[in-house]
């Protein structure tokens, strides 16, 4: 199914019958990919009264319970009220969903006992590109992103700096293959967090922050169509399932 899309007066094409899922879904127990101390998510039949719900069971239907935290358990979006006093909810502040990205692959650099991704990556790999979204993938990128257990590993983390670069081009939609764009033992300080949703200043309201994505690597770096669509959960995060869509040569 080809489809045209209009973005700043022009028109793009893509074809909806080839989509690129980048997320992470949730399992039951250790599978997947984890992160924040937290245990393993638990997807298990509900149990009540002497009732079961599993078919395998004598239930006529299968009822599960699930027990998860977004934020460490699946891909994500996330809003500001991830770090403000004042609740918001990213099925709220999330109104469009079809954005131009541009997915653009990093190394994080080594700064002490950290690895980085930084300002000069950044611009580097943008350029003059003006874009809604962008998807960083990381380098390693192994499968095990997967399934990867993140608690107490450091991972690599955006600088501030990078951030602010950020929302100097207008990129409203941040996409990261990391439990987090902070690192995992600030003190609170979640300066990147922050200073793409410019905390100090006028609040980016609309902007979003998408954790714990993984591009695999047939997915190029270039310009593509981004499908952002969250589960319509009134939470400051939901899980989320970023898709990208190629860009048709005309």
């Amino acid at each position: 199914m080809i489809a045209t899309l209009k973005h700043n007066s022009r028109n793009y094409t893509i074809d909806l019958s080839k989509p690129l899922d980048i997320s992470i879904p949730l399992k039951d127990g250790d599978g997947g990919v984890n992160a924040w101390y937290l245990g393993p998510p638990k997807i298990e039949p509900h149990a009540e009264d002497g009732f079961i719900g599993k078919v395998t069971e004598g239930a006529s239907t299968n009822f599960n319970d699930i027990w998860f935290n977004p934020h460490s358990h699946v891909t994500h979006t996330e809003c500001l009220g991830h770090i403000t006093e004042t609740f918001h909810s990213v099925n709220k502040k999330l109104k469009r969903f079809f954005f131009l990205a541009e997915v653009i692959t990093v190394a994080p650099e080594q700064e002490g006992e950290d690895f980085v991704i930084s300002e000069k990556q950044l611009k580097y790999a943008l350029g003059n590109k003006k874009r809604e979204a962008v998807v960083i993938r990381t380098l390693p990128n192994l499968r095990d992103k997967r399934s990867r257990k993140y608690s107490d590993t450091n991972p690599p983390y955006l600088m501030e700096k990078a951030a602010q670069f950020l929302v100097k081009k207008g990129v409203n939609h941040l996409l990261i293959d990391l439990p987090s764009v902070d690192k995992e033992r600030d003190a609170g300080a979640l300066l990147s967090h922050k200073a793409f949703w410019n905390i100090q200043g006028k609040p980016r309201e609309r902007a979003t922050i998408t954790e714990f994505i993984y591009v695999p690597n047939k997915v190029v770096d270039g310009t593509y169509f981004l499908d952002l669509q969250v589960a319509p959960i009134e939470n400051d995060a939901s899980p989320s399932r970023p898709v990208l869509y190629k860009i048709l040569e005309k």
